[in-house]
């Protein structure tokens, strides 16, 4: 599963699907094995799904940045506790472009957007 940033809190269900990993089905919102049934509020009448619904039923936690009008949906697994906690990333010391240590603390109280790459 895939956590995502959203400009509105209503997203078609194709593109809920294709950028979560989770399914909606009859029987509700389905990730391999684990299906958690839906309640009606997490439909719109549009056809679009809310996002507030879904977060609050599948456990993915959901925050906002009023600044740029934006919200980040995290990832989950339902039934298994294994929801982020918080916001708070842990500490991380890699080396600059000069090759000196940054620390990710040293940003603290700023909003940061970690990118990461693998090849494989």
């Amino acid at each position: 599963m895939r956590g995502v940033i959203l400009s509105e809190l209503a997203v078609a269900v194709d593109a809920f699907e294709t950028r979560t990993g989770w399914k909606i089905k009859p029987e509700g919102a389905c990730c391999g094995d684990v299906c958690v049934p839906l309640p009606e509020s997490a439909r719109r009448a549009d056809g679009r799904l809310d996002v507030e619904a879904l977060a609050e039923r599948l456990g993915m936690p959901l925050v906002s940045d009023d600044t740029t009008g934006t919200w980040a949906l995290g990832p989950a697994v339902a039934g298994t506790g294994r929801a982020l906690a918080s916001a708070d990333a842990p500490e991380l010391v890699l080396p600059d472009a000069d090759g000196n240590p940054f620390k990710l603390s040293s940003l603290r109280g700023q909003k940061v957007l970690l990118v990461s790459w693998a090849s494989w």
